[in-house]
């Protein structure tokens, strides 16, 4: 950050005398919301620290550290007394009077864009450190960031207001006409660049872990073997089995082969299994034609069961092509360690965790079933009305589920159904008001609709 554009955000957010909310919305950005409408993001990056300004955003995931609980309860619903920049140095300070203070207690929330050394610190009267984003020990930096310590002075050199900021001004390239003139105009402008940028890359990372995926599967049904193949083989295997056993007579034990001719009086030479007995060799061969004989039977399912989840993660892929968020991006495919939280993975089907609630869906006929059969009784079930596609169930623990939880996984929902843009309505219940009928129909009452609009390249335009 550079110091002019801090001073001139030290001056607008001293227009607001009102914390209504703050809250980290990512693992470095915090959000405060000042008047009850008005949001300003601090991204506390080391090394690549910036603010902007956009409407109040849904955190990727829900944060709970102490920094976080601490943040919450003293400047949520706090008197804003002053915004100031200590020592014309690259930091804001925000004098507060928290809500729940007696005998006008004031606590300070420092935000220090200082490189290598960035950090968001809670202070109390005394410059006694509360808590802080990032905690900094002796042996990292003589300035230790910990709760219960004094917060020390940034070192700089003693300079004169008017020295320190032309300095400042020339080191960054900066004459005064150049200062922004509305601050919040370029403020939603750096937010758009980044926006922008951000969503680039994260719809990049995660399109490229969803093609894989579709590849994998595509290169099983590649392999599939072919349905006439298996029968034909099946065939095959039955004859050789019948040779055997109409020659019996001519294999000694040590044989590891058989020449002899088949019905149609062509020789052939068939290979012995090792370690069977003579009179269990035929067996061996009517066994593999009845495994051949039960594959192309069945061959047509596993292409089914693969055929649909590729279509599942094609449904996933367009999503995030259309996706206008990193909210929506994070919430299609989720970090490694988040998918991973609490250990705890699908054998069938997809988790997703929706603030902290667990979302199950299927891939298919069958994942539908099985999650079907696992669900509780209180828990939400969804699916799109009038199109076939992912069942989708919430698991509630017998808790009211909050509306952005039943919005975004109706959004889900949607989105593992189809990839046909269109304004589709989404029914949910809960799971013990769900009848099965066969296989993954089911029949449903008591339930409440959604209206969810999935966007394309025609609605856009």
């Amino acid at each position: 950050m550079k110091l002019y554009e801090l001073q001139a955000i030290a001056k607008r957010l001293n227009d607001f005398t009102f914390i209504s909310r703050a809250r980290r919305t990512e693992d470095n950005t915090l959000e405060i919301m000042f008047d009850k409408s008005q949001s300003y993001f601090f991204n506390m990056t080391r090394g690549h620290s910036f603010i902007y300004k956009a409407p109040s955003q849904r955190p990727l995931q829900g944060y709970n550290a102490p920094f976080d609980t601490l943040l919450h309860s003293l400047l949520s619903g706090s008197k804003l007394i002053a915004v100031d920049i200590p020592n014309d140095d690259r930091m804001l300070r925000f004098s507060i009077a928290p809500k729940s203070s007696y005998k006008n207690k004031i606590i300070y929330l420092q935000l220090e864009f200082t490189g290598k050394n960035t950090n968001a610190i809670l202070i109390d009267e005394n410059e006694v450190i509360i808590e802080a984003l990032r905690h900094i020990d002796a042996d990292s930096s003589f300035r230790v960031v910990r709760p219960g310590m004094e917060l020390l002075q940034i070192p700089r050199r003693v300079l004169s207001h008017d020295n320190t900021l032309n300095q400042q001004n020339n080191k960054e390239g900066v004459v005064p006409s150049q200062h922004p003139t509305d601050i919040d105009i370029f403020l939603k402008e750096k937010f758009a660049q980044i926006q922008h940028k951000k969503l680039q890359e994260m719809k990049k990372q995660k399109c490229s872990a969803v093609s894989k995926k579709i590849k994998k599967f595509e290169q099983l049904l590649y392999k599939l073997p072919n349905k006439e193949k298996l029968e034909e083989q099946a065939k095959d295997f039955k004859n050789l089995g019948n040779l055997i056993l109409s020659n019996l007579y001519q294999i000694k034990p040590y044989d590891t082969e058989l020449k002899t001719y088949d019905f149609e009086g062509n020789e052939v030479v068939i290979p012995l299994p090792k370690n069977i007995k003579v009179n269990r060799m035929s067996d061996h061969y009517f066994n593999l034609s009845k495994r051949a004989k039960a594959k192309a039977k069945n061959v047509h399912i596993e292409q089914e069961n693969l055929s649909s989840k590729k279509a599942f993660y094609e449904n996933i892929y367009y999503a995030l092509e259309q996706g206008n968020t990193p909210y929506e991006l994070e919430l299609l495919v989720p970090k490694r360690a988040k998918s991973l939280r609490k250990k705890e993975k699908l054998r069938e089907g997809e988790l997703f965790w929706i603030e902290d609630y667990k979302v199950m869906v299927g891939r298919n006929s069958k994942e539908n079933q099985k999650l079907l059969s696992r669900a509780k009784s209180n828990d939400i079930w969804m699916h799109t009305r009038e199109i076939p596609g992912s069942h989708v169930i919430i698991r509630t623990d017998k808790q009211n589920l909050p509306d952005s939880v039943l919005e975004a996984a109706a959004k889900l929902c949607v989105d593992f159904s189809t990839d046909q843009p269109g304004n589709y309505l989404v029914d949910y219940t809960k799971r013990k008001f769900v009848k099965i009928q066969e296989g993954s129909s089911v029949e449903y009452d008591k339930y409440q609709t959604l209206s969810v609009l999935k966007e394309g390249v025609e609605i856009r335009e």
